[in-house]
């Protein structure tokens, strides 16, 4: 149950901070991404802020070895660079650009009940999905192939 307020209390302090920063507006998104007209370059500050205490948190994690709750810690091993992960990265920032919207703040904007954002996370949720099918597909013809051998 603690693990679950912890959880909570994190995602409102993040929803928050998106909020304050301005970055579950879509418009400013959009005004850092367009270099050629009104560039707004306010998101690579708060880029760089969460980077700066993402290291940090990151770098006293590994230290610790577990959670502040005695968890086991799940951070990532892979340091490989596939198609997969060129894909997701291609379809994150085409998203991104076009809707000025990524996860965090669509789920605000969810919160807020903001049309645009429940549009993006419907579509973020439909897209998981196909992957999810897809993953599974490919398992399935994996072990079909694996059989006929």
């Amino acid at each position: 149950m603690i693990t679950i307020l912890i959880a909570l209390l994190a995602g409102l302090i993040f929803g928050m901070g998106l909020i304050l920063s301005e970055m579950a507006n879509p418009a400013k998104v959009l005004s850092f991404l367009d270099i050629t007209g009104s560039w707004d370059p306010s998101l690579a500050f708060v880029m760089m802020g969460a980077i700066s205490v993402g290291v940090m948190a990151f770098t006293l994690a590994r230290r610790r070895g577990q959670t502040y709750l005695g968890s086991s810690l799940q951070l990532p091993t892979s340091r490989v660079i596939d198609k997969r992960l060129v894909l997701g990265s291609l379809a994150f920032g085409i998203g991104w650009g076009l809707a000025g919207i990524c996860p965090g703040p669509g789920l605000v904007l969810v919160g807020t009940g903001s049309l645009h954002g429940i549009v993006f996370v419907a579509a973020m949720l439909l897209g998981m999905g196909i992957f999810e099918l897809l993953e599974r597909h490919q398992a399935t013809q994996s072990k079909s192939e694996n059989k006929k051998i």
